[in-house]
C-alpha cells in the first residue's frame, strides 16, 4: 500500500525507497457516466473527457526557458532521455493508468532542479468541460524497480469544480537527493501552454 500523499505534504524519495532512480508517474480517470451527467448544463454529451499528463522541467531559477523541457503528448521524450511520455489516452477508457510517464532521476541534467507534474483537460473551452465532470481521477508515483506505489494523489473532488487544470505535484532536488511534494492546486486554463506560462 502506497503513501496517501495529500495537498501540502511532502516525502523524501530516498527515505521512501532507498536507491530509487526509476520512477513511473501514472494518471488515471474513468469515463463519465453520461446517464448521470446529461442534466448538467455545462456537460457536453457528444465528447469524452481527455486528461493530459505533462512534466515541466524547471532550471535553477525556477523557470522553463526551453520548450523542449516540457514533456507531453506533443513532445514525448526529453532530450536527455531522462523523461518519456508513453502515449496519449483520449477518453480514460480501460483499467488502471490511462497515461504514464517514466522518469530516470539519474539522467536528469544537473541544470534541472524541479519537475512539475500537471494535468489539464484537452480542448476544455470548446467542449465546456472541467474537473467537476471527471470521475475517480488519480495520479500516482511508482518505484519501477519493484512496482511499489510510493504515493497516490486523488484529483477528483469538489475543490476542483470549475477548474480545467491542476498543478499536481513537484519533485525537487534536496540535500543531494529528491523530494516529492503534493501541490494539488486547481487552476482555470485553456490548455498546457497557460500552465507553462506560470513558469516563464
Amino acid at each position: 500500500m502506497g503513501i496517501q500523499l495529500h495537498k501540502g505534504e511532502s516525502i523524501s524519495l530516498a527515505e521512501a525507497s532507498p536507491g530509487l532512480t526509476q520512477l513511473l508517474c501514472g494518471l488515471g480517470w474513468d469515463v463519465v457516466d453520461r446517464s448521470k451527467k446529461a442534466s448538467s448544463d455545462n456537460f457536453t454529451k457528444a465528447q469524452d473527457i481527455d486528461l493530459d499528463a505533462s512534466v515541466i522541467c524547471l532550471d535553477r531559477n525556477g523557470k522553463v526557458e526551453d520548450l523542449g523541457n516540457v514533456v507531453y503528448f506533443g513532445n514525448l521524450t526529453h532530450h536527455s532521455g531522462s523523461i518519456e511520455h508513453l502515449g496519449d489516452n483520449l477518453t480514460g477508457a480501460g483499467e488502471g493508468d490511462d497515461e504514464q510517464i517514466t522518469i530516470d532521476l539519474s539522467k536528469i541534467p544537473s541544470e534541472i532542479t524541479t519537475l512539475i507534474f500537471t494535468v489539464n483537460i484537452y480542448d476544455c473551452v470548446k467542449r465546456k468541460q472541467d474537473f467537476g465532470q471527471v470521475q475517480n481521477a488519480f495520479i500516482r508515483l511508482v518505484d519501477r524497480s519493484n512496482q511499489k506505489e510510493l504515493a497516490r494523489y486523488d484529483l477528483s473532488g469538489t475543490e476542483y469544480q470549475g477548474m480545467t487544470g491542476t498543478i499536481v505535484a513537484e519533485i525537487y532536488r534536496h540535500n543531494g537527493g529528491w523530494n516529492m511534494a503534493a501541490v494539488g492546486e486547481g487552476v482555470k486554463v485553456s490548455g498546457l501552454g497557460e500552465l507553462v506560462n506560470f513558469y516563464n
